[in-house]
């Protein structure tokens, strides 16, 4: 069995118990999850154990995927798996809140960040360059990465409050943004 298998059939395998199609989904996926696992988080061993769980759970659940892009599947997983290796991490003390404080979003635009911005669709993507990074961040871990607030608020280091305010304020901003730029008669 190559490794030529849509990854929708890879979870349904995977699902029958399928450890080939595991190990196809982990090679075709792994990479680009941990890359992103570790601008979010700057422990390498934490950004392991995160990918590590979040096949695992993969391996457990790969029958309740609907269908759908397993891409963005796995990472609400990875994500979510993040969030409590980093609250289980603070319950033990071996992380303060300053740790999270440190998160920056890095200098250069990630692919998804690209696509986030929508440099190839026009109005959206300069509505969303013309957004503070701290307000685009707050978008990407609830709109696009799907965390709760409460989940987005531990991972950015911010008040859940903070998260809210963030993101209605983003919202208000990007419709603002496209009602400036659609044309006359088109809606936003």
């Amino acid at each position: 069995m190559g490794g030529h298998r849509k990854d929708e059939a890879l979870l349904r395998a995977v699902a029958q118990g399928d450890t080939e199609a595991l190990a196809e989904l982990y090679d075709r996926h792994a990479g680009w999850l941990f890359g992103r696992l570790s601008r979010r988080c700057g422990d390498p061993e934490t950004v392991r154990e995160v990918l590590q769980d979040t096949f695992l759970t993969v391996w457990r659940s790969a029958a309740t995927h609907r269908g759908g892009e397993a891409g963005g599947w796995l990472w609400v997983i990875a994500a979510r798996r993040l969030v409590d290796a980093q609250r289980v991490r603070a319950r033990a003390g071996r992380v303060e809140h300053a740790e999270y404080a440190e998160y920056e979003p890095p200098a250069a635009p990630s692919a998804e960040e690209r696509v986030l911005a929508g440099l190839e669709y026009g109005d959206v993507g300069d509505a969303l360059g013309r957004i503070s990074p701290e307000l685009r961040e707050v978008l990407r871990a609830t709109v696009v990465d799907g965390l709760t607030t409460r989940e987005a608020a531990r991972l950015l280091g911010i008040p859940e409050g903070t998260v809210k305010t963030r993101a209605m304020r983003a919202r208000r901003e990007l419709r603002a943004a496209l009602e400036r730029s659609a044309p006359l008669g088109g809606t936003a």
